[in-house]
């Protein structure tokens, strides 16, 4: 039933085709911001690698502004990263079943928020920009802990850097010639490619291109209400668990 697997993407007790289609849905949310983002302010809000970087370089070339505008997008990714866990180890102490739902819901809020905000934000250019960097990089940085915590550091949708290159090594591990070992290696084993985490990862780098092109196609054409379904997606991810929890507490 819809309900059961909406319940069950979420669960404390997960399979690893439960974290498949949970890390696939965020990462086309993943994409979709991100390009939204990019058009809005002209950067990608879950590229952490890029922002220290461009830090590095701003000391270099004596910016400062950058240097403290990379500062506040890292810091407010890894807050967004140190909320999730928070939340996430919060909800197990008090034993509900939404300890993964409650980050997402309150990145749904967040992103509804910026997208019933954001043209009027617009108009205040000098708030507009640093206020939507900080959103949408707090709130990438709750979901890939989300992620993260619940594939134990399997899966991540915010960033395709890391799948790129497990997807690489994969490949290089299917094209290599397993010949036979000279003596000295006679113990190695043969090496041989992981083909369903190829299919993972694959499947993650579709979902975030494919986010990223129906992000980017939405933004172009109705603006900054493109999030909204955006949200009611993460909404629908996150609200059978937390109604179940409401649910018994009533109960109780």
């Amino acid at each position: 039933m819809p309900i059961d697997y909406a319940r069950s993407l979420t669960a404390s007790q997960r399979t690893r085709r439960e974290n498949v289609h949970l890390g696939a849905g965020l990462a086309f949310v993943a994409g979709a911001t991100n390009a939204g983002a990019f058009l809005a302010v002209s950067q990608y809000t879950s590229h952490v690698t890029g922002m220290i970087s461009s830090m590095a370089d701003a000391v270099v070339l004596r910016e400062p502004q950058v240097f403290l505008v990379g500062l506040g997008a890292v810091v407010c990714f890894m807050t967004g990263a140190a909320t999730t866990a928070v939340l996430v180890h919060f909800a197990r102490r008090q034993g509900w079943s939404s300890a993964f739902a409650l980050p997402l819901l309150l990145e749904a809020i967040l992103l509804l928020a910026f997208g019933l905000m954001g043209a009027w934000l617009d108009h205040v250019h000098a708030v507009f920009v640093p206020a939507t960097v900080a959103i949408l990089c707090y709130m990438m940085g709750l979901q890939n802990a989300v992620i993260t915590k619940i594939s134990r550091n399997e899966i991540r949708t915010t960033h395709m850097t890391g799948n790129v290159t497990d997807l690489g090594i994969e490949f290089g591990k299917l094209f290599f010639v397993n010949r036979a070992p000279r003596a000295s290696a006679l113990d190695q084993a043969p090496v041989l490619a992981d083909r369903a985490r190829i299919r993972v990862l694959s499947l993650l780098i579709a979902a975030f291109f494919v986010g990223g092109v129906l992000g980017a196609i939405g933004f172009r054409r109705i603006g900054y209400s493109t999030t909204i379904p955006i949200a009611i997606i993460l909404f629908a991810l996150s609200a059978v668990p937390i109604f179940d929890d409401m649910r018994d507490a009533v109960v109780s």
